[in-house]
């Protein structure tokens, strides 16, 4: 999603500054759909304005600077209906827990066991996010992708808790064994101690 359209998207939701664009982006509830920075988010703004997509007020606060308030314009949300319409690209998803599960065979049982355990915790804590989320629920469109959301956290919990032994037993060596390599561009298993680097008070 460019950074354009996650703009007018959270602005047709609701006025909002620059800094809780931001917010919504990364921590709020739009950062299940993108990321951006404040360095692209205020350029960005700054186009829309200039394009008369979006409106900008100046509002006074005790003891704090002014702030500048975005609002969406009747054209802008013709244009964010005309990004909307564009075939979607592919969602993007990266796992660090799925490169440990890939590499299974150069892992001990306890580690695996472990990283399964912080993918669970995890998953718990965002699906108990999204379920939290009530407020949403009587816009259509929020509840339904909230749904999806904590579908597919169920999902994925289930998965972890009927098939994370499968995984554990992968493991390609014993709690405590070096890995080593064997030439084969392969880490094989050895339950053998690397001997200790020996000093110079020891000889």
């Amino acid at each position: 999603m460019s950074v354009r359209k996650l703009c007018l998207t959270i602005l047709s939701f609701g006025d909002a500054t620059g800094y809780e664009i931001r917010k919504e982006s990364t921590s709020g509830r739009f950062s299940y759909f993108d990321e951006a920075s404040f360095g692209s988010i205020y350029p960005t703004l700054a186009k829309l304005e200039n394009e008369g997509l979006v409106t900008v007020r100046e509002e006074s606060q005790s003891g704090k600077p002014t702030r500048k308030v975005y609002s969406i314009t009747k054209a802008g949300r013709a244009a964010l209906v005309t990004e909307l319409c564009a075939p979607q690209q592919p969602d993007s998803y990266r796992s660090p827990f799925l490169l440990i599960a890939l590499c299974a065979e150069h892992l001990d049982q306890a580690t695996l066991r472990a990283a399964i355990e912080r993918r669970r915790l995890h998953l718990q804590e965002e699906l108990s996010v999204l379920q939290g989320h009530n407020e949403e629920t009587q816009h259509p469109g929020a509840r339904w992708t909230r749904n999806y959301g904590i579908a597919c956290m169920e999902f994925s919990l289930g998965y972890l808790a009927s098939h994370g032994e499968e995984l554990i037993a992968m493991a390609g060596r014993p709690a405590g064994a070096n890995p080593i390599d064997d030439g084969s561009g392969r880490l094989s298993k050895t339950t053998e101690q690397t001997p200790p680097v020996a000093t110079e008070a020891a000889e």
